[in-house]
């Protein structure tokens, strides 16, 4: 008997990246929206992630957190969707999966906050300089399709939805680069149908 995936979200959440992984994979799953606040801190969904935080999904007696693992998760479970590479051609996805996840986020996230390290302490974060990790970036998806080899992956999945609000609420610039590479993804058919999922709550909200 198949497993039901269970999955935690909310529409203003990263909770969108899994979403749209969910609709690539084509497996059915039961959506659970949680609001802000009391929902997320609730005993029952501690117990799913103490951090009080979506995403997160349950897959049978599976429990994943974090949308880059729940990413490299699924495309595991489900290999018949095709989703991430061969486990002797994985270099790539693995690096730059991992890198939007950490260089990346973090870098974005203290310059969103205002945060500007200085020299020394680039040194002692992961991230180093912001100028440095967006550049990097750049370099990997400047003229390619995917970014992870000549397919899709859920590495594109997931750098994909970073490029794309980056670019969406101003925390990326809109290099050349990004854009070519977020056009060639944004109109995939489960990328739209998550997408809807959102503007459909937006619009109830307003």
């Amino acid at each position: 008997m198949q497993r039901e995936i269970v999955f935690y979200t909310n529409p203003m959440s990263r909770g969108g990246i899994v979403h749209w992984m969910l609709e690539e994979l084509g497996a059915p799953y039961r959506l659970e929206v949680l609001e802000y606040g009391a929902p997320m801190k609730s005993p029952e969904y501690l117990a799913i992630n103490p951090m009080g935080k979506v995403p997160a999904i349950r897959h049978g007696d599976v429990v994943v957190t974090e949308a880059a693992a729940i990413c490299a998760y699924l495309a595991d479970a489900f290999p018949e969707a095709g989703l991430a590479p061969e486990t002797t051609a994985r270099g790539a996805y693995y690096r730059w999966l991992f890198f939007a996840a950490g260089p990346l986020e973090t870098a974005i996230s203290l310059q969103s906050c205002g945060v500007r390290p200085t020299a020394e302490q680039q040194m002692q974060l992961g991230c180093g300089a912001a100028a440095t990790v967006i550049d990097t970036l750049a370099m990997a998806v400047k003229g390619r399709r995917y970014i992870a080899g000549d397919n899709f992956t859920a590495a594109d999945v997931y750098v994909g939805s970073h490029i794309g609000w980056g670019m969406q609420f101003g925390t990326l610039d809109r290099r050349p680069e990004f854009e070519a590479y977020w056009a060639g993804l944004k109109e995939r058919p489960a990328h739209r149908r998550s997408e809807a999922f959102i503007e459909r709550a937006m619009a109830e909200r307003r």
